[in-house]
């Protein structure tokens, strides 16, 4: 009668049985059948990180073999964007789905409610400062939560005033625990923002610094983890100031670089703070080897806005953080997924940090509403995405604060100098980028598959589609309730 049993059972579906033997073993084990295949989520944001910063990107001599390493057993992303050319607008973007016109929060947050204080006289005037990314806005990690998904958060927040006070300080009302985030510690890790008036002491040659942040995460990793997780990782990394404990790894970099290279130990100090985001995220990575975990996660990495223009060379892209030129806005942006995503593969589909919203939603099987993204769940399988979009950025603010009127006027590649940023809204359809301007309602319009760097501005020669653009804009923002810079009474 065994024998007979046996037999049938050898002749049904191989595939069926398998099936619901493990929906057998995840139900004893507190598990559902989704969340066994449902990936980990771990979202990695690097700070002022610019688009040719890492050598996966093309730089000559920044060494960054983790990140090197993810691009290679993933996809590197050719086209990726920030939300926003500045900090908190970035990352109220990127936390809710939605762009920053629509959201509200397109400046950086302050300690007290009021206008923009700009040294000299402007023509327009600055929409009220927002301080918090509103309770009611639905984030990432509250989205997710409402799927299954266990959350927590590490690092910069930079979404609230700064609470009593303290410069990125989390506030106990509108901070991460209070969006969604069921874990969270707040600590600056080894960054010149713990240091105090106090540099520590420099390292040993060959040392790297150990970072309480980037090791709190990774104790998160060790934990028993019954229930698929979203970690993001917010590092501080490469933000100002920029100051190196591994004076050994400034020394390296000075015996390499060029002696007519222009503010040499500027870019050597920089180059040395690369290479230790680098490391940071190394350290992450082999958090997740070490505890079984690499072939059931997700690890997205990107950058909040582009390249300080006083520590990076932008090239060949125009512009830098705080302006709508490629230099601003374009970042890098790795993911691997082991057995979706092709290793060594590339995307030259123009994607944006809001689309995170939506993508990750799809991975997680929960629907998401009222999201301006779209899921990029597709280009991770390499297809393309569908239907013709256009991407929307909205700044309508000046910068910067102190010595605007003594800034560069003009906006060039490579300038190392703070350069004036006026209002400004920019619209990407395709290859065309648009910018506007709102002081006068110029606009500029490149086309970034003939013209990178944005030198050849194309609205006298193409009014027609210079027009269509603009008026997409204008509709756009009014749709979205935009908040303007308006003319001084």
């Amino acid at each position: 009668m065994h024998q007979n049993v046996f037999l049938c059972i050898t002749r049904s579906s191989w595939s069926g049985l398998l099936a619901t033997c493990a929906v057998l073993l995840t139900s004893i084990h507190g598990i559902s059948a989704a969340e066994e295949t449902r990936p980990h989520i771990v979202l990695i944001l690097a700070d002022d990180l610019g688009w040719s910063d890492l050598g996966c990107y093309g730089h000559a001599w920044h060494r960054t073999p983790h990140l090197d390493q993810l691009a290679a057993e993933g996809m590197r992303f050719t086209n990726a964007y920030a939300p926003a050319p500045i900090c908190s607008a970035s990352r109220a973007s990127i936390l809710t789905g939605k762009t920053v016109a629509r959201v509200g929060l397109e400046f950086v947050t302050k300690n007290e409610p009021g206008y923009q204080q700009i040294e000299g006289e402007t023509p327009l005037q600055s929409p009220p400062l927002t301080l918090n990314l509103p309770l009611q806005e639905v984030t990432l990690a509250e989205m997710l939560e409402s799927g299954g998904y266990k959350t927590a958060f590490f690092g910069k927040w930079h979404v609230n005033q700064h609470y009593q006070k303290k410069y990125l300080a989390w506030h106990p009302q509108f901070g991460p625990l209070q969006q969604g985030f069921q874990f969270g510690v707040e600590d600056f890790g080894d960054h010149p923002y713990a240091w105090g008036k106090q540099k520590p002491a420099d390292l040993p040659s060959q040392q790297y610094p150990d970072d309480s942040l980037v090791n709190r995460a990774v104790d998160y990793l060790r934990q028993n983890h019954t229930a698929p997780f979203f970690m993001m990782v917010s590092l501080y990394h490469v933000h100002t100031p920029v100051k190196n404990r591994c004076r050994w790894l400034v020394d390296w970099y000075l015996n390499q670089l060029p002696e007519d290279l222009p503010l040499r130990e500027r870019r050597a100090e920089y180059a040395a703070f690369v290479e230790t985001l680098d490391r940071h995220v190394g350290t992450i990575v082999e958090g997740i080897h070490d505890q079984k975990l690499r072939d059931n996660t997700l690890i997205l990495f990107l950058s909040d806005n582009g390249g300080h223009p006083e520590y990076t060379a932008n090239r060949p892209l125009r512009g830098s953080k705080w302006n709508l030129y490629e230099g601003g806005i374009r970042v890098p942006m790795l993911a691997r997924w082991p057995g979706v995503v092709s290793a060594g593969s590339e995307c030259e589909t123009p994607v944006i940090g809001y689309d995170l919203f939506a993508t990750f939603a799809e991975i997680a099987q929960v629907k998401a509403d009222k999201t301006d993204g779209q899921s990029i769940v597709p280009c991770l399988r390499g297809r393309e995405l569908s239907g013709d979009r256009s991407l929307l950025w909205h700044f309508p603010y000046y910068h910067p604060e102190k010595g605007f009127q003594k800034s560069r006027t003009e906006i060039g590649i490579d300038d190392f100098e703070v350069s004036q940023t006026r209002p400004q809204s920019a619209l990407r359809k395709g290859p065309y980028k648009l910018i506007q301007f709102a002081e006068n309602g110029r606009c500029e319009l490149y086309d970034l598959s003939q013209d990178l760097s944005e030198q050849n501005d194309l609205a006298s020669k193409q009014p027609e589609l210079t027009q269509s653009l603009a008026t997409e804009l204008e509709q756009t923002l009014t749709s979205m309730e935009a908040r303007r810079a308006t003319p001084r009474d």
